[in-house]
C-alpha cells in the first residue's frame, strides 16, 4: 500500500529521561518531554500521515559527542534526519510534503537534502530567521484569516501573513516565508509560527493547517508513547531500544488503524453527551462489557482492545499457580473465554488479496 501511495512525512524528535552512562548514549542534553536539560536519550523519528492514519517509519538515536564510542561518527540531528529521508527515498517511499520544526528548518544541509530529492516542505524557522534579520528590504503582507482545523474536527480562526524578503541571501523564487498566529494582538510563542516553504501556488489558506499536522502528531504521539510505554523502557543498549521501539510503534499503528475504522460520528445520540463523538460500528456482543468505551478516539479504541486481550493476559498470570493447584474447571473456563476472544474480528476489514 505505502509504496504506491504518496503521503505526508513528519520529522520529529523524542527525548526521555534515562539512567545510564556514556557507553549507552545517555547524556545530559535537552529532553523535549521534560522541556529542560537532563540525563537521557534523544531520538530523531520519521512518521507518515496517510489520510487519517499516522504510521511510524524510522528512528535514529542521537549520540552526543561525550558518548561516542570507538567506531562512532558524530552526527547532528538534522544530519540524522537527512539520512532518514535518503533511506526512505531509496526504499521507494513517496512524500507529498515534509514537515519539521525549526531545528530542521534552520539547517541548510537538511534543506539541501530535501532539494536534492526535489521534495516539497513546510518547515518552522525562528522568529529571528536570517532571511529577514539580514535583509535590507523586508515587506509584510496584509493579515489574512483561515480556519484552523484541529484533529478533533474543531475549527478556530487563525491569522497568516507573508514575509517578503527582497535581498535575502537564501532568496529564491521557490521559497516563501509565512507568519501564522492565533491572535495578532498577542502573538504568544506557543500559538505563533514562522515557517519556510517551497510549496507553489496560492497556499495561505492551506499552509497553516498543513504545518498543524506536525503539532497534532507531536501531541498525539506523546500521549500514545505514554500509554504504550515508549517512555518507560529500561534498556539503553541501541539494539534493545530498536526492538522496543519497533514493538511499541507496531502496537501504535494497529490501534490507530482500528480507531480510524471504527466509523466515528460527531453527531451524538440522546444517550451521548452533546459534542462528544461516538463509534457507530461496535461489536454487538463484546461491547456489552461494562467497561466498553463507545466514545470516539485513539484512547477509547486502546481501552476496548485491551479488554479483548485481558483473558489471555490474566490466564498467563495465574497459569503458574495452576501447575501447583490442579483446578481443571478454572483452566477450561479460561481457555474457552480466550477462544471466544479470538473470534473478535476487530474494526479493520483486510482484503484477502
Amino acid at each position: 500500500m505505502l509504496k504506491g501511495e504518496s503521503f505526508i512525512l513528519v520529522i520529529d524528535e523524542t527525548g526521555d529521561k534515562k539512567k545510564g552512562d556514556s557507553t549507552d548514549y545517555v547524556s545530559r542534553q535537552y529532553i523535549g518531554n521534560l522541556g529542560k536539560v537532563d540525563n537521557g536519550l534523544v531520538s530523531v523519528n520519521a512518521y507518515g500521515v496517510w489520510g487519517t492514519i499516522v504510521f511510524p517509519l524510522i528512528f535514529k538515536i542521537f549520540k552526543p559527542l561525550s558518548t561516542l564510542q570507538e567506531n562512532d561518527v558524530y552526527k547532528t540531528k538534522p544530519q540524522l534526519a537527512g539520512e532518514i529521508i535518503e533511506e526512505l527515498r531509496n526504499l521507494g517511499f513517496k512524500f507529498d510534503v515534509v514537515l519539521a520544526d525549526c531545528l530542521y528548518g534552520e539547517s541548510q544541509p537538511f534543506r539541501t537534502v530535501l532539494d536534492g530529492f526535489k521534495l516539497k516542505y513546510v518547515l518552522a524557522v525562528r522568529s529571528n530567521h536570517q532571511a529577514w534579520s539580514n535583509s535590507d528590504n523586508v515587506e509584510y503582507s496584509d493579515w489574512h484569516t483561515f480556519d484552523r482545523i484541529f484533529s478533533n474536527g474543531n475549527e478556530q480562526i487563525y491569522y497568516i501573513q507573508e514575509i517578503i524578503c527582497q535581498n535575502s541571501e537564501e532568496n529564491s523564487e521557490d521559497i516563501r516565508y509565512w507568519k501564522i498566529t492565533k491572535d495578532i494582538l498577542k502573538e504568544r510563542k506557543n500559538t505563533t509560527w514562522y515557517i519556510i516553504s517551497n510549496l507553489p501556488g496560492e497556499i495561505k489558506k492551506t499552509v497553516g493547517n498543513l504545518y498543524g499536522f506536525r503539532n497534532w502528531i507531536e501531541y498525539g504521539l506523546k500521549q500514545a508513547k505514554n500509554e504504550l510505554g515508549w517512555a518507560d523502557f529500561r534498556v539503553t543498549n541501541y539494539e534493545q531500544i530498536e526492538r522496543w521501539w519497533s514493538v511499541v510503534c507496531c502496537v501504535y499503528l494497529m490501534i490507530s488503524w482500528h480507531a480510524a475504522a471504527r466509523g466515528i460520528d460527531s453527531k451524538a445520540d440522546a444517550e451521548i453527551p452533546d459534542g462528544q463523538s461516538y463509534s457507530k460500528s461496535e461489536p454487538s456482543i463484546y461491547s456489552q462489557h461494562n467497561w466498553w468505551d463507545f466514545s470516539g478516539g485513539w484512547k477509547s479504541t486502546l481501552n476496548n482492545l485491551r479488554l479483548i486481550i485481558q483473558p489471555y493476559g490474566f490466564f498467563n498470570l495465574i497459569k503458574p499457580w495452576l501447575t501447583i493447584f490442579n483446578i481443571p474447571c478454572l483452566q477450561t473456563g479460561f481457555l474457552k473465554l480466550i477462544n471466544i476472544m479470538n473470534q473478535f474480528k476487530g474494526y479493520v476489514a483486510f482484503s484477502s488479496e
